[in-house]
Order: C-alpha cells, then sequence, then structure tokens
C-alpha cells in the first residue's frame, strides 16, 4: 500500500470585488394554519374518536329493525305530496298505511345507497358522491323526476 492522502477542506471560493453577491439559501415556508373547524391540538385524535363513535352507531343502526326517519315529518311529507297529486282534495290516512309507506321508502333508500356505496368503491374512493347514486338509479332505470 502506497502512503495515504489527506483529503483537503474545500475551502468557501471568495468573492471577487464588484461582483454580486451570492444567492441566500431557501427560507423554509411559514408553518400552516390549521383549517377552519380543524381541530386543535393532535389532530388524530379526536378524529379518531370520532369515528369510532360514527362505526358503532352504524353496528348499531344495522342490528336495530326500527324506522330510521321520524313517523311525523314522513307524515306530513306523504300529506303533502298526496295533496299535490289530487289537486288540493285532502284524504284520510290510515296509521298503518303511513307505516307501510314508510317502511317501503325506506327499503328503498337504504337499498339504492348500498348500491351507490358499491359503485364509489369501485371508483376506488370510500366517499359517496351524488354522481354515485345518480349512477345507480340510472342502471336500475329510475326516472329523474314525476311532474
Amino acid at each position: 500500500m502506497g502512503p495515504r492522502r489527506r483529503r483537503r477542506k474545500a475551502e468557501t471560493p471568495r468573492r471577487r470585488p464588484g461582483s454580486p453577491p451570492p444567492p441566500a439559501p431557501p427560507t423554509p415556508p411559514p408553518p400552516r394554519t390549521p383549517r377552519r373547524g380543524a381541530p386543535s391540538g393532535t389532530p388524530s385524535r379526536p378524529s379518531s374518536r370520532r369515528r369510532h363513535r360514527v362505526l358503532r352507531e352504524i353496528r348499531i343502526l344495522q342490528k336495530s329493525t326500527n324506522l330510521l326517519l321520524r313517523k311525523m315529518p314522513f307524515c306530513r311529507l306523504v300529506r303533502e305530496i298526496c295533496v299535490k297529486f289530487t289537486r288540493g282534495v285532502d284524504f284520510n290516512w290510515q296509521a298503518q298505511a303511513l307505516l307501510a309507506l314508510q317502511e317501503a321508502a325506506e327499503a328503498f333508500l337504504i337499498h339504492l345507497f348500498e348500491d351507490a356505496y358499491l359503485l364509489s368503491l369501485h371508483a376506488g374512493r370510500v366517499t359517496l358522491f351524488p354522481k354515485d347514486v345518480q349512477l345507480a338509479r340510472r342502471i336500475r332505470g329510475i326516472q329523474e323526476g314525476l311532474g
């Protein structure tokens, strides 16, 4: 083996008089301000709590057979639509008829949302968009509007 050579330290180049100064090193970007409505502190904790609460609520609702819509607002909606289609004639509704109509409406909506969610998963998303519901309706052959 030959003699070891030492490496010389790199010297900073000297400026000539009258030459422009070297460019300043880039400054780091300012710290990002949190979004409006974003939780302060650790960002993962509140969202994970909220996520677990939502998942628990989903499990409870999937196990139950209760109606998801409130009965009185649905009843008012049915009566309003009935008046609209019967040219102002007000009909009396049996309570069992309203409950049967609500059961059918909720079953239809749940099945529609299940299909739309499958379409969003097929698109590589986990968020349900209105275009997923529109495509599910189109595949089923459901018309857009009545009247």
